[in-house]
Parts: C-alpha cells; sequence; structure tokens
C-alpha cells in the first residue's frame, strides 16, 4: 500500500498542534528531502527525541490519520537505522533513515482480540499467532531530513 506525503503547503507547526495538541518550535517541511527539510529552532527535549517523536507523527499522519476508514494502520513503530550529518550553504543538516512498520487496523483489532481471549488457553499457539502478525505488517525505509542548524545556537 503506497501512502502519499504530506502536503507541503502545511503550516508544520500548526498541523502538529491541531493533530497531536503540542507546540514545538519547528518550520519548513515534513523532511522527505533536502529542499523539505524540517527546521528545528529550538528543543527542550533532547534533539535525538525529539526527532524520533516529529517522525512518528509524520507517520501516524501518512498511515491513519490521512487514510480512508477502511484502509488505516495501527501498531505503527518508527526505528532509526542510519543517520547522516550533512553540512551545506552554511547549514547543518539530520538524514536520519527510518524504518517504519505497521499493521492494517482492523487486522490489528483481530490479532488483540485473538490474543486477550485465547492467551490463557492450554491450545494457543503464541508463536503462530505472532508469526501471523509479523506477516500481516507492511515494513518501509523513509528518509527524514532534519534542519538542526539554528538548534545549538545560543540565543
Amino acid at each position: 500500500m503506497p501512502f502519499e506525503n504530506i502536503p507541503a503547503s502545511d503550516n508544520i507547526k500548526e498541523v502538529i498542534k491541531a493533530a497531536f495538541d503540542v507546540e514545538l518550535d519547528v518550520s519548513g517541511g515534513w523532511g522527505y528531502d533536502r529542499t523539505q527539510a524540517l527546521i528545528i529552532h529550538k528543543s527542550e527535549m533532547p534533539l535525538q527525541q525529539l526527532q524520533h517523536t516529529l517522525a512518528s507523527m509524520r507517520a501516524f499522519i501518512e498511515m491513519n490519520m490521512t487514510m480512508p476508514e477502511n484502509d488505516r494502520y495501527s501498531a505503527i513503530n518508527v526505528n532509526e537505522t542510519m543517520r547522516e550529518c550533512v553540512s551545506e550553504n552554511n547549514k547543518i543538516y539530520d538524514k536520519i533513515e527510518y524504518e517504519i512498520s505497521g499493521m492494517p487496523e482492523r487486522d490489528y483489532e483481530k490479532f488483540i482480540e485473538e490474543y486477550k481471549s485465547q492467551y490463557a488457553s492450554p491450545d494457543f499457539d503464541i508463536d503462530a499467532h505472532f508469526k501471523r502478525r509479523r506477516e500481516c505488517t507492511v515494513v518501509l525505509k523513509k528518509p527524514f531530513w532534519f534542519d538542526i542548524t539554528d538548534v545549538n545556537k545560543i540565543s
């Protein structure tokens, strides 16, 4: 299933506030490439934690919030697999590759119900259960560009 990029025309700060009720000092784009880097101006939390949070937000918007109800994904996980610092034109970027996994929401709900109702049964094959869950999981590798030029500047 292809997931659409979040439109660049949206104000990222406003989208984050509306979707997650969080105010972050960010601007720019959704980080699909260097030209659309998400600009982090300042952060109260450690940089890597903020970057993971922002990547998780983007994945949730793409895989759940913007999808038709019957096509939404759940159990969305984001894990960093590669990090590269890039300096260009007096800018400093973190280019991070994330492995993003998720499962169709309707399948996830069935697996959770099955697990809850059968876990205590001696006939429940937990290995087969988790094998089927893995088979239903979609795994993507996606880059995320962050402009971190301003993060460490002292105001």
